[in-house]
């Protein structure tokens, strides 16, 4: 059977990134570094569990850092549901690019950087308090870890709590984009995007969408 036959079960996959740290603020860059949401990305978490409480959910799943882990508890609060880690879906791990702003990236390790820019998939990132992966390697991990939780969960509604750059992968992964192509499209934090999965075949239905973020701010504003 293949990823087409039409008897195979579909599964719904929403994709939520994170909510807001003080680091994405400032552009910082957190890798695998566990940092908490800010006070903005608590208010985007509780946004999110608002816009998702009418949907029908079967699972809610998170990376193990805890800025993943806040915004999937919001969500699993209004469905009383537990959320199950999944420690694949971590944000690739930068190395020692870990805990620089991007300037100071490009000052410390302007080799790296310029190959990183380049988006160069299998360039070797300096080491640091964690070990680096290359771009090829993370995408493996983090499309392997959404199909693999998907086939778990046949004909099942379940929410995956990640990052920016598991989002990407997605993202490429549906749409059968290289792994060397510039990065055309933008990931809000906290924002909701819904593919399925049917077989091996990820899908794209929608992207980035943050409507409930604007209403957040309506709300402060009134």
């Amino acid at each position: 059977m293949t990823s087409t036959t039409p008897d195979l079960p579909v599964t719904t996959v929403l994709l939520v990134r994170h909510g807001e740290t003080a680091w994405n603020a400032e552009r910082r860059l957190q890798g695998h570094l566990d940092i908490a949401l800010n006070g903005e990305g608590e208010r985007q978490a509780a946004a999110v569990a608002r816009a998702l409480a009418g949907t029908p959910i079967d699972t809610i799943v998170s990376s193990d850092l805890q800025r993943a882990s806040q915004t999937a508890h919001a969500i699993a609060g209004l469905h009383q549901l537990p959320v199950q880690i999944e420690r694949d879906l971590r944000e690739r791990c930068y190395g020692g690019f870990e805990g620089l702003l991007y300037a100071e990236i490009e000052q410390r390790y302007p080799r790296e950087f310029a190959k990183w820019q380049a988006r160069e998939v299998d360039a070797v990132l300096p080491p640091g308090e964690n070990r680096g992966e290359s771009f090829r390697a993370f995408y493996a991990r983090s499309t392997t870890a959404i199909m693999a939780r998907a086939a778990r969960c046949p004909g099942q509604v379940i929410v995956l709590v990640a990052h920016g750059g598991v989002l990407e992968c997605a993202y490429r992964h549906a749409l059968g984009l290289s792994l060397d192509t510039p990065r055309t499209f933008s990931i809000p934090n906290a924002s909701i995007n819904r593919f399925t999965v049917q077989g091996d075949k990820l899908t794209l239905i929608s992207w980035g969408e943050t409507g409930h973020l604007q209403q957040v701010a309506m709300d402060e504003l009134n």
